[in-house]
């Protein structure tokens, strides 16, 4: 998934009390129906396990893969089809109504209804209720054994390039038909899976991954010393050892001279204690004294 800029929308001041009450408990509620591998905005889940498990499924014996996601999914989502999704799962009249006038508050198509917001938790959510429907779909309809999705992006592993020929399109005449949304077609794509796979913002193999030129460009672009411990541990984890020792670089030439005098990198370099007094994160204490 790459990161995009787009338009965020808060909502009124009665939306965002709905948001912050009804938000536990229709995770608590709507968690139980969701699929293992639905990944996003949900306790114990999250993009390094997406990551991972999309890893394995690459590892198996299955050597087709098919990528996918939705054409711009928020402004998308059909409103009306939503509520009656939500209809089936909430039972209380009135929080209904405050849904029902949370969703209508909001609308991507000018004088129209559609779409939800982009920018707030409950809208992660609704996108879960909403594509519940396609993970339901692939896995009690089609049969889907090798199926993930994070957001809207989505895989299916299969060792038969004709049955996953079929499976691609009778899912796309699903979304369609009974959620009115479209893949998109740059993304629309069967591979082998030793050819590794460009998705959640890393290409994965199946014996290894490493984080994609975009997101590292991203990287190097926003790097901060206040940032530097969170950025650490994304090219630990996916990075090789080449783009980690290029940041380890970046970071003890670029960032600290930022921060300190030449006389304290310096003192820095022979005496960790020094280093500690400024209270610099633990990852930047290991850049120094790895090349002291």
């Amino acid at each position: 998934m790459v990161l995009l800029r787009q338009r965020t929308w808060y909502g009124r001041s009665r939306s965002k009390i709905v948001y912050g009450n009804f938000n536990p408990e229709n995770r608590k509620v709507n968690d139980k129906t969701f699929i293992y591998d639905a990944w996003s905005c949900r306790a114990g889940k999250g993009l390094l396990g997406a990551i991972e498990r999309t890893q394995a499924f690459l590892s198996g014996d299955t050597p087709w893969v098919w990528k996918c996601d939705v054409r711009k999914f928020f402004d998308s989502v059909d409103q009306d089809i939503l509520l009656k999704i939500l209809s089936r799962r909430t039972k209380d009249s009135a929080t209904f109504n405050l849904l029902k006038e949370t969703i209508y508050s909001f609308s991507s198509v000018p004088g129209g209804r559609g779409g939800i917001p982009i920018g707030n938790l409950s809208s992660q959510i609704f996108a879960n209720i909403y594509l519940n429907e396609l993970d339901r779909y692939m896995k009690h309809e089609i049969g889907v054994r090798g199926y993930l999705r994070y957001g809207d992006d989505f895989i299916v592993v299969e060792n038969d390039l004709a049955k996953l020929e079929h499976i691609r399109a009778e899912t796309i005449k699903f979304l369609n038909k009974r959620l009115k949304l479209q893949v998109n077609s740059d993304r629309n794509k069967i591979m082998q899976t030793s050819q590794g796979l460009q998705i959640l913002g890393v290409k994965i193999w199946p014996s290894g991954r490493v984080l994609n030129k975009r997101n590292q460009a991203r990287i190097y672009r926003r790097l901060t010393h206040e940032n530097v411990s969170s950025y650490y541990g994304l090219i630990s984890k996916h990075g090789n050892s080449k783009q980690r020792k290029i940041f380890d670089w970046t970071v003890c030439a670029e960032i600290l001279p930022t921060q300190l005098t030449d006389f304290q990198i310096a003192e820095c370099l022979s005496c960790e204690t020094l280093l500690l007094t400024h209270l610099w994160p633990a990852a930047m204490i290991s850049f120094v004294l790895k090349y002291n």
